[in-house]
C-alpha cells in the first residue's frame, strides 16, 4: 500500500450538509411510533431549534462568502451557491416532512390523548367568547401596534419571534397602509380555555397568535382590518469579534451583543396556507432576496411545543423517568477530599449519575478553612448555577477564587457577562477569555494546605459545569489528585491568566492549540505502525463532530494500513467511510439523552490507551480554542469506558450506520441485540454499581 497517497474531494461529505443530515436523524425519533407521544414532539421542537441556529450561525455564514465573491470550494469539492443551493433543498424537505408528521401523526394521537390544539377556525362560540376574554384581560395590555408610514419607518423586527403583518384603512379613507404586531414572546404560546364539547378533555389549547389575529381589530380600532399574516425571521446572529486592538473585551462584546439585533434576516417563514400580498412587501422591506423566503405547512415556531410538553407531562405520555444514580464513589457521610484521597481516580457519568458530587466540591472547598484558591474555566452554566453559588461563596470567605469565563460562547454571551459580573462582585478574579481563543476546556483545580504541605485536586470533563444541561447531555467527569495532572492543569491555568508560554513538554495531558492535533495525530499513526495481519491495530473514537481534514486523512490511512476504527459521531462528519477499504465504521446515536461525551481508544499492541477530552475532531478545536486531552489510566475507569464503549457500537435501537454514499442506515437487528439500547443499557449498568 502507498502510504504517500493524498486523499481528495471524493473522500469527504460537505460539512453543512452532513449537519442537515443529523437533524434528519433527529426527527426520525419524532417519527419513532414506539416512542410516547411527547416524546416525539419533543425530537419536533428540537429539530425546529437545531435548524434556527444552523440558519444564525452556519447559513449566515456560508451567505457572507457568497457576498464577499468567494469562488473556492469546500473539501468535497462544493462551490459557495452549491452549497446555498443544496442546503435550501434538504432544508425544504426535511421541514415538509416535519410538518407532515405534526400534522397527521402527533397532533391527531394528542388529540386522542385528550391534548387539544385547535386553529382559529375551528373554536366554536363559548371558545370564542373565553379567548375573547382572556386577550382582553391577558393579552392586550402587553401588545403594541407599530404603523409603517412616512413617519414610522419599517421597524427592527426581531430574532425568532412571530410578527404579525397587518394590512388595513381607516373607516373614512381607501388607502390601504401596514403596520405590525409583535407576538409577546413573554407571554405563553399555548392558551387553555374550557371546553365541553370534547369527551376526552375538559380544555383546549390555541396558539397566541391566532388569538392575537382574532382579535387584532381592537389595536385598530378606527381601522378596517384587510388582512392580518403572521411570519417570523431568522438573523444573522453569528458573533465573530475582531479582537486585535480591543482595550476592553467585555465593553467591545456588550456593543457587539447591541449590534446583533439590527443584523440582516437570512430566512423568513410564511405560511402556506395563509399566502398574501403582503409577503413580497414584506421580503422588500427587509432587503432580502426571494431564496430567503420558507413555506410551511402549519404554526410557525415549532420550538414552543416545549412549553406545551411542560404543561402536560403526563407520565403516562412521556417515557419513564431515569432518576440520575448517586455515584457509589461519593459516601455522603464523607468529604469529596476524603473520597478522592481514598480512591485517586474518579470518574462520574452524566446525565446517568447525579451532578451533585461536582457542586459539593466546590461548596466544600468554599467553607473549608484550609483551601487556599480555586481556578475554575466556565464555558456555558445555567442560569441560576449552585456552581456560580458556591464560587461566590468560597470568594466572600477569602478564598482566591479565579475564574476564567469565556465570553464568546455563542448564544451564551448575555448570561455569562451576567454572572461574571456577579463573581466579581463577590471579590473573584474573573479572566474574560484569552485574544484569539475560545476557552472551551473544562477544568476545575482547588489548592488546599494538607499536613503542612499543599495538595491540588482536580475535576477535569467532557462537558460544561451546568446543572441543567447536566440532566440531558452524557459527559464524563474525572476527579483525582494525581500530581503530574496537577502540574499539568496548573501551568495550563498560569498560560490562560497570564503571559506564560506552554512548557516543553507536557507529563500528561494535550493541549489546543499547542499540540492536540499532532498527540492525535501521532496516537493514530503509531496504531498504523504497530498494526499488522496477525495483531491489527483498533480505535475507537467517540465525539460530536469529525471535520478536521488532516485527522480524516491519518484515520484512512491507518484503516489502509489494517487498523479497526469505529467512530461514534453524533453529528457531523465529513468523512466517507467504505473507500476502498472496509475498516472504518461510523456510527451515530440519537437519543433521550444529547451524546456529548468525547472518549479516545487506541489499542497500542496491546497496552491499550484511553483518553478523554473537551474536544471533537474539528478545525475550531485544534486550532482555536483551548482544549484538553487527558488520559485515563486507573483500571476502574477503564473497565467502564469499555462497557459504554461496547453498548453504543453494538446499539441496535437508536444508532444509525454511515453508508460510503453519505447516508445514513438504521442499524441491522439480530436476535440477539432486538433491544440492544445503549443509554438505557449504560443506565443500568451503572445502577448496579452502587451506591
Amino acid at each position: 500500500m502507498n502510504m504517500d497517497f493524498k486523499i481528495n474531494k471524493d473522500y469527504f461529505i460537505n460539512r453543512d450538509l452532513s449537519w442537515i443530515d443529523f437533524n434528519s436523524r433527529v426527527l426520525e425519533e419524532a417519527k419513532n411510533q414506539n416512542l410516547p407521544i411527547l416524546e416525539r414532539l419533543k425530537f419536533i421542537a428540537i429539530f425546529s431549534n437545531n435548524l434556527d441556529e444552523f440558519f444564525m450561525v452556519r447559513v449566515a455564514g456560508i451567505r457572507k462568502q457568497l457576498e464577499t465573491g468567494d469562488k473556492g470550494t469546500d473539501y468535497s469539492g462544493l462551490l459557495v451557491d452549491e452549497q446555498l443551493n443544496m442546503i435550501r433543498k434538504k432544508v425544504n424537505k426535511l421541514t415538509s416532512k416535519q410538518y407532515h408528521l405534526l400534522n397527521s401523526q402527533i397532533l391527531p394521537e394528542l388529540h386522542k390523548k385528550g391534548i387539544i390544539v385547535i386553529k382559529r377556525n375551528e373554536w366554536d362560540e363559548n371558545e370564542r367568547n373565553e379567548y375573547k376574554k382572556i386577550f382582553r384581560k391577558m393579552i392586550f395590555p402587553a401588545l403594541t401596534p407599530i404603523a409603517v408610514d412616512p413617519s414610522h419607518p419599517f421597524p427592527n423586527l426581531n430574532n425568532c419571534t412571530i410578527e404579525i403583518a397587518v394590512r388595513l384603512r381607516k373607516k373614512d379613507s381607501k388607502k390601504f397602509v401596514s403596520a405590525f404586531v409583535e407576538v409577546p414572546s413573554v407571554l405563553p404560546r399555548f392558551i387553555a380555555v374550557p371546553s365541553r364539547r370534547f369527551q376526552n378533555a375538559n380544555k383546549v389549547y390555541a396558539y397566541l397568535e391566532d388569538v392575537i389575529i382574532e382579535f387584532i381589530g381592537d389595536l385598530f380600532n378606527d381601522c378596517q382590518i384587510d388582512e392580518a399574516v403572521p411570519f417570523r425571521i431568522i438573523k444573522d446572529m453569528d458573533l465573530t469579534v475582531d479582537e486585535e486592538g480591543v482595550a476592553d473585551l467585555l465593553s467591545h462584546i456588550q456593543k457587539e451583543l447591541i449590534n446583533r439585533k439590527t443584523r440582516e434576516a437570512i430566512k423568513v417563514e410564511f405560511i402556506r396556507d395563509q399566502r398574501s400580498s403582503l409577503e413580497k412587501w414584506i421580503m422588500e422591506q427587509l432587503h432580502v432576496e426571494n431564496d430567503c423566503k420558507f413555506l410551511v405547512d402549519g404554526p410557525l415556531h415549532l420550538s414552543n411545543f416545549f412549553e406545551l410538553i411542560s404543561k402536560e407531562s403526563r407520565a403516562d405520555l412521556l417515557e419513564a423517568e431515569w432518576p440520575p444514580i448517586p455515584s457509589p464513589d461519593f459516601p455522603s457521610n464523607e468529604s469529596i477530599f476524603q473520597s478522592i484521597k481514598k480512591k485517586e481516580y474518579i470518574p462520574l457519568f452524566l446525565p446517568f449519575q447525579s451532578f451533585e458530587p461536582v457542586v459539593r466540591l466546590i461548596e466544600e472547598a468554599a467553607e473549608d478553612p484550609n483551601v487556599l484558591a480555586i481556578k475554575q474555566t466556565l464555558y456555558r452554566v445555567s442560569g441560576n448555577s449552585p456552581v456560580i453559588t458556591a464560587l461566590q461563596r468560597a470568594a466572600e470567605n477569602g478564598k482566591q477564587v479565579t475564574v476564567i469565563v469565556e465570553l464568546k460562547a455563542r448564544f451564551d454571551e448575555s448570561n455569562n457577562i451576567i454572572w461574571a459580573k456577579k463573581l466579581e462582585k463577590s471579590g473573584a478574579h474573573v479572566i474574560y477569555g484569552m485574544p484569539g481563543l475560545k476557552i472551551h476546556c473544562k477544568a476545575l483545580m482547588i489548592v488546599k494546605k494538607e499536613e503542612g504541605s499543599i495538595k491540588r485536586y482536580l475535576h477535569l470533563s467532557t462537558g460544561n459545569y451546568n446543572d441543567k444541561t447536566a440532566k440531558i447531555y452524557t459527559d464524563i467527569g474525572y476527579f483525582t489528585a494525581d500530581e503530574d495532572l496537577a502540574s499539568d492543569i496548573s501551568a495550563l491555568f498560569n498560560i490562560m491568566t497570564g503571559y506564560s508560554a506552554p512548557p516543553e513538554k507536557w507529563k500528561k495531558i494535550a493541549v489546543a492549540p499547542f499540540d492536540l492535533k499532532e498527540k492525535f495525530i501521532s496516537l493514530i499513526d503509531r496504531e498504523t505502525r504497530l498494526s499488522s495481519p496477525h495483531n491489527p491495530g483498533k480505535i475507537i473514537a467517540k465525539m460530536n463532530s469529525l471535520v478536521e481534514p488532516e485527522i480524516i486523512e491519518h484515520i484512512y490511512k491507518a484503516a489502509y494500513a489494517g487498523v479497526e476504527v469505529n467512530l461514534i459521531v453524533r453529528g457531523i462528519c465529513c468523512l466517507k467511510p467504505g473507500i476502498n477499504t472496509n475498516n472504518i465504521k461510523v456510527i451515530s446515536i440519537i437519543d433521550r439523552f444529547l451524546e456529548h461525551s468525547r472518549i479516545y481508544y487506541f489499542a497500542n499492541g496491546g497496552n491499550p490507551e484511553y483518553y478523554l477530552s473537551s474536544a471533537d475532531w474539528m478545525p475550531r478545536n485544534v486550532y482555536r480554542r483551548v482544549e484538553i486531552l487527558f488520559p485515563v489510566e486507573d483500571e476502574h475507569t477503564r473497565k467502564i469506558l469499555d462497557q459504554i464503549l461496547y453498548f453504543q457500537l453494538n446499539d441496535k435501537m437508536k444508532s444509525r450506520l454511515l453508508q460510503a454514499s453519505g447516508v445514513y442506515s438504521v442499524a441491522e437487528n439480530t436476535p440477539a441485540f432486538e433491544s440492544f439500547r445503549s443509554q438505557k443499557l449504560t443506565y443500568e449498568y451503572l445502577k448496579k454499581m452502587g451506591p
